[in-house]
């Protein structure tokens, strides 16, 4: 039996073509309605808005829509996201606050520079891939190579606390920032995290509420338990990560945390030849 298929029109799947986001204002709130529209009309329709002055946009039904955020520099903005984001919501973005009352894709905060992203669900892979400042709170579990090449630079100093699992090559190649995984919020059975966490790690430091076996952890990376001193700095950022989800955070401190930093600045230096 012949199964119907969709086409394509200029690029364009059919169905979405002709379908636009319906938008209603009030004040400076926008909300705008996005069941089966395509994520180009949903971006141009939050940009619009933006640019008329709302301070506030709610996004409703959203289902997988990509590039939500994505290149946004409007300080003072809010984004609510209701439904599932797409791949690389709040990539490049610069300044806004985006909150998903649902999960997200992949590449979430993906070369962001600054801002706050808030997801209350889990998220997938390749989380702040290249991140280079703001903030991303994650309250559920999380996929492969989370926080991999973060950097920090100048006073920008990336933040990630995932409040779930996650799986391989957590902190991969990261260079900058925090990087924190919580071990609360899980669907996941098994260990905190996966394998080769930390590997090629060469800057920054990652939290891990609980323990991890040696062999998980890549050779670049020391192994230490969080001291006083790292609490003292860690402590206002799991304030602000228990207030957005309302956890206590008397119990986020309850277990040990282990600390991972690097070991080395160049762990591949020896791999290059210099003439």
């Amino acid at each position: 039996m012949m199964q119907a298929t969709k086409t394509k029109t200029n690029g364009v799947i059919e169905g979405y073509v002709a379908r636009e986001p319906k938008i209603t204002i009030d004040g400076d709130t926008a909300m705008i309605e996005a069941q089966n529209v395509y994520y180009r009309n949903v971006n141009d329709a939050v940009r619009q808005v933006i640019a008329d002055g709302a301070k506030t946009v709610k996004l409703l039904d959203i289902n997988g829509q990509r590039y939500i955020g994505t290149g946004l520099r409007a300080k003072g903005v809010k984004i609510e996201v209701n439904g599932t984001a797409g791949n690389d919501m709040a990539m490049f973005m610069d300044g806004p606050a985006v909150e998903v009352f649902g999960n997200a894709q992949d590449g979430v905060g993906n070369t962001m520079n600054a801002g706050t992203v808030i997801v209350h669900g889990d998220a997938g892979d390749v989380l702040g891939y290249g991140m280079r400042g703001g903030k991303v709170f994650i309250k559920g579990d999380v996929g492969y190579r989370v926080g991999i090449h973060m950097k920090a630079y100048e006073n920008h100093v990336p933040i990630m606390v995932c409040g779930g699992k996650s799986r391989d090559f957590f902190g991969e190649y990261m260079a900058g920032g925090m990087l924190v995984l919580l071990g609360m919020n899980s669907q996941f059975e098994g260990p905190l995290v996966g394998g080769y966490l930390g590997a090629g790690m060469h800057g920054g430091e990652i939290f891990l509420r609980g323990e991890v076996e040696p062999w998980q952890v890549g050779k670049e990376c020391g192994i230490f338990v969080a001291d006083e001193e790292d609490l003292a700095r860690l402590r206002p950022v799991l304030e602000e990560y228990c207030a957005a989800f309302d956890m206590p955070i008397d119990e986020v401190l309850s277990v040990p945390l282990t600390k991972l930093v690097p070991i080395s600045h160049r762990p591949y230096g020896k791999l290059y030849v210099y003439v």
